[in-house]
């Protein structure tokens, strides 16, 4: 049995699963938020002097994408009762944090990998050192972004999200993920306590971070933020094992970046662990359990349910 992130309890194979008997169009509701999304974040940034800085940060931030941890950020708000307008601000900031960390993985001494989102890699546009210099810029750019442009929201609520940012993305989340993602590479075994170390920072500390900080920014109960973080915990490690079978299973067209580098590089991956069938049956059961989280919010919760179930079933 695989342990749930960042919690004592074990996934249950036996939990029923949560379902509310409707027809809720998901892709119109991806649609309808990503283009407010992606109209917020050509807005956030414009070219000024030095213009290379400012071309390079918005040659990755609007290169395309999912926007999977600004939407979910926009959802959990109004499942709590908030509104777009004041989780805009935090859901732009959780998209400049994971570009930057997409600029910083492809490069060579990290991934060294030349596509993303199939285009050309930052710094094989621009050269490694304003690759770098771009990442830097936008991860500090979304905390002034956060503490600039959130309105209407109580000034301890906006400090708590930028804590949580700042710890999602730090030694104690994604860079911390990293770090031992690295010193992984290429050995014999790596432990299912290692890896899944490795995926819950690297991948699933800014996934939970999305969500909590959308309830946080509508003064979300203390209960609710504990049920929505176990949510977003499993849909992380989900995410994250979606991510390894796809790395095997998938193209590069469909990835639009290059499809078997965990292999080439000899990364932990839970398939190579698992096999690609139990990888694909903890997927599901992770998704379960995220969903059985969400049953108290009724019919409010329908897209968190949506996004949980799109996260196993998507291809890229």
């Amino acid at each position: 049995m695989v342990l749930m992130p960042n919690t004592g309890h074990q996934i249950n194979p036996m939990l029923p699963q949560f379902q509310i008997d409707t027809n809720f169009d998901l892709p119109t509701y991806l649609a309808e938020q990503k283009a407010l999304v992606e109209k917020a974040l050509d807005n956030s940034i414009s070219i000024v002097y030095p213009e290379k800085i400012y071309e390079a940060m918005r040659y990755s931030l609007l290169a395309g994408g999912k926007r999977l941890r600004p939407i979910l950020c926009l959802a959990t708000c109004e499942l709590a009762g908030g509104n777009i307008e004041m989780a805009m601000p935090t859901a732009c900031a959780l998209e400049m944090i994971h570009t930057m960390s997409l600029i910083h993985d492809d490069l060579p001494a990290m991934d060294n990998d030349d596509y993303r989102r199939g285009k050309l890699t930052n710094h094989k546009v621009y050269g490694e050192d304003i690759a770098i210099l771009a990442g830097d810029g936008l991860l500090a750019y979304a905390f002034e972004f956060v503490a600039t442009q959130t309105k209407n929201v109580l000034p301890q609520q906006v400090l708590e999200v930028i804590a949580r940012l700042g710890k999602a993305v730090g030694a104690a989340g994604l860079v911390g993920g990293q770090v031992v993602d690295l010193a992984s590479e290429g050995l014999s075994q790596v432990s299912e306590k290692t890896l899944h170390f490795i995926h819950t920072h690297k991948t699933g500390a800014l996934l939970e971070a999305s969500v909590v900080c959308g309830a946080i920014l509508a003064s979300a109960s203390e209960i609710n933020l504990q049920k929505l973080s176990r949510y977003a915990q499993n849909i992380g490690l989900a995410f994250q094992i979606v991510d390894d079978i796809l790395d095997i299973t998938a193209t590069t067209e469909e990835l639009g970046k290059t499809a078997g580098k965990d292999l080439e590089a000899q990364k932990a991956t839970y398939p190579a662990i698992w096999g690609l069938e139990k990888s694909r049956c903890q997927a599901q059961i992770l998704v379960q359990n995220a969903k059985a989280e969400l049953e108290v919010f009724g019919e409010k919760a329908l897209p968190l349910i949506a996004l949980a179930d799109f996260i196993i079933s998507r291809t890229n």
